[in-house]
């Protein structure tokens, strides 16, 4: 996983020696510069990923299955956002300025927030799918979705494993976390292809990054300050 990590690292930074070659110095300062903030705000989403995989109880064979479909959606969804970010930035450019302050809010809100952890069990968002599919109690292989009869009628019918409840957490959250990120690329490089390139090349080693860090996520002390300190710089 470490060397899986170097590698994804690696081939982001290599990349900037093409930002260079086909736009100029100051593009490949921007893309570097955006691409290590990305990678630093993504050490948020590990611990995150962390909390889902344990609440519910994803065995670490199959973790590799949710976090590859996970990166696949998380580069869709960044797409469109950037895409949509790119729009706005264009047409009202003044709203950089929004971005900046959000940054600073959200910064200063993750100092001063409390350490306890999340309880995954409280929340809203799985209680609302849980009402509105049919999830088995426990694991079944690598399988998101299975045919079980239907308690109330005993016909066969579609229903959703843990796996898939893990997966879409993650992609939401992805969601929440892009509410960051984003901007913060924006106020770096309003260039589309600057920020998406740079966005795609540091979810591209998520996966190799949390299985080389799970072991030691309890260790990452003082991640929280840093985050919200370079939040409130980048603002």
């Amino acid at each position: 996983s470490l060397k899986l990590s170097a590698m994804y690292i690696t081939l982001g930074i290599a990349f900037s020696g093409f930002i260079y070659w086909s736009m100029g110095g100051e593009p490949m300062a921007q893309y570097l510069t955006a691409f290590i903030v990305e990678k630093t705000l993504a050490m948020d989403n590990i611990f995150v990923i962390a909390l889902i995989f344990s609440f519910f109880a994803i065995p670490r064979e199959y973790q590799h299955r949710v976090l590859f479909w996970g990166i696949l959606g998380v580069i869709v969804l960044r797409g469109i956002m950037i895409g949509l970010g790119a729009t706005i930035v264009e047409n009202y450019h003044w709203v950089l300025y929004l971005f900046a302050a959000f940054l600073i809010f959200t910064g200063v809100k993750m100092l001063f927030a409390s350490d306890q952890p999340h309880d995954m069990a409280d929340n809203k968002m799985l209680a609302w799918l849980r009402r509105r599919m049919r999830v088995t109690d426990e694991l079944h292989g690598h399988a998101f979705m299975v045919k079980k009869p239907d308690p109330k009628t005993g016909k066969l019918v579609r229903w959703a494993t843990p796996l898939l409840l893990a997966l879409i957490v993650i992609e939401v959250a992805d969601l929440v976390f892009a509410v960051d990120s984003v901007p913060a690329v924006f106020t770096i490089t309003t260039d589309p292809y600057l920020v998406y390139t740079s966005n795609i090349f540091a979810i591209l080693g998520l996966r190799a990054l949390y299985f080389a860090l799970a072991a030691i996520l309890h260790r990452f002390a003082y991640l929280k300050y840093a985050l919200s300190i370079l939040l409130i710089f980048i603002g």
